[in-house]
C-alpha cells in the first residue's frame, strides 16, 4: 500500500493560448503567479515554490478533446467552509459560469472549466469522523449544495485575495478508457486503495483512507483510443511519494511489469499509464 503521505504534488496543462489561461487561474481561480515566462506559467496558491500547476504554451496544440482520455478535473481543497463560501462569492461576482455545485457527503465542491475546457472542482472537506462508510468504502453521493447556507458562513466582508495559501491539490479525476485496466495499474502496480467502486462507470482510489486521490471514470471515454498527443489539456500530473524504499520497490514492480521507466532525477522517475497519460513520481 502506498504511504499515508502520498499526495498529488502538480499538474501540467499545453495550452495554445497561455496568457489567457495564466489570466484565468489568477483573476477567477486565485491561484498566484510564481513565475511567468513566454513559454510557460508556474502557480500555486501560496505563490511560493513548488508549482502546482505548470501552464505550458504550445502553438500546435490540438483543442481538447473530451471523449479523450485525459483529464476530468483538477481538483483544488481549499483549508475550510468559508473558504469555500468565500470562493463562491467571488465566482459569483465574477460571473464566471459554474458547471455544477454539490454535495458529495465527504465533501463540498464547485465545479467550472477553464477557457481551454479543462474541468476545475474548488472543495472543502467536511470532518473525517463524519465520513459515511458502508462495507468498508468511503460512500458518496451527487446531491445538490445549499448555496445561502455556505454563504451564510462569510460573517465579514473583505476583498478577495485568491485561494487560501493553504489550498493544495486534494485529487485528480482522469477520464480512461477502461476502468478494469485502470485499477489494475494505479492499484495494483501503483498501490492506491480501492475507496469506492459502486458508481456506474467510476472508480475512486486513495491511500491513508482518504475518500480520493484519483478519480478514474469512463462517462465519456469508454473504449475510446489512448490519449492523443499534442493536445490542449493534461501533459502530466505528479504524485507525491517521500518514501526511498517504496519508490526503489515501485520502479522494480513497474519494470517487472514491461512498464517503461525513464529516471528524471535521483528522487524523481516517470512512466506512461494504459492510456498513455505520463505520471511523474517524485520521492
Amino acid at each position: 500500500m502506498l504511504p499515508a503521505v502520498t499526495s498529488i504534488h502538480q499538474v501540467t496543462l499545453r495550452t495554445s493560448r497561455l496568457a489567457q489561461l495564466t489570466s484565468f487561474y489568477q483573476t477567477v481561480v486565485g491561484l498566484k503567479p510564481i513565475r511567468i515566462t513566454e513559454d510557460a506559467s508556474w502557480l500555486s496558491a501560496s505563490g511560493q515554490e513548488p508549482a502546482q500547476l505548470l501552464l505550458v504554451q504550445d502553438n500546435a496544440a490540438l483543442p481538447l478533446n473530451r471523449r479523450s482520455p485525459g483529464l476530468y478535473h483538477v481538483a483544488w481543497l481549499v483549508p475550510d467552509r468559508q473558504q469555500l463560501a468565500r470562493t463562491l462569492q467571488h465566482l459569483l461576482e465574477t460571473n464566471w459560469p459554474l458547471q455544477g455545485a454539490s454535495n458529495h457527503l465527504v465533501s463540498e465542491a464547485l465545479y467550472l472549466a477553464d477557457p481551454d475546457g479543462n474541468g476545475i472542482e474548488i472543495y472543502a472537506d467536511r470532518p473525517r469522523a463524519t465520513w459515511p462508510v458502508h462495507n468498508n468504502q468511503v460512500q458518496m453521493a451527487t446531491l445538490r449544495l445549499n448555496i445561502p447556507e455556505l454563504l451564510a458562513e462569510i460573517k465579514t466582508a473583505t476583498d478577495w485575495e485568491g485561494l487560501a495559501p493553504e489550498t493544495k491539490i486534494g485529487h485528480l479525476h482522469l477520464q480512461v478508457s477502461g476502468l478494469e485496466k485502470a485499477k489494475a495499474f494505479y492499484v495494483g502496480l501503483l498501490g492506491f486503495a480501492v475507496m469506492q467502486s459502486t458508481y456506474s462507470g467510476a472508480l475512486f482510489v486513495a491511500a491513508n483512507g482518504y475518500h480520493h486521490h484519483l478519480g478514474l471514470n469512463t462517462w465519456h471515454s469508454s473504449q475510446s483510443l489512448p490519449a492523443l498527443p499534442y493536445q490542449a489539456g493534461l501533459v502530466n500530473f505528479t504524485i507525491y511519494i517521500p518514501d526511498a524504499t517504496y519508490l526503489a520497490t515501485l520502479q522494480q514492480q513497474l519494470k517487472a511489469a514491461g512498464v517503461t521507466v525513464e529516471t528524471l532525477n535521483e528522487h524523481a522517475f516517470t512512466f506512461r499509464d494504459p492510456d498513455n497519460l505520463q505520471v511523474i513520481i517524485q520521492g
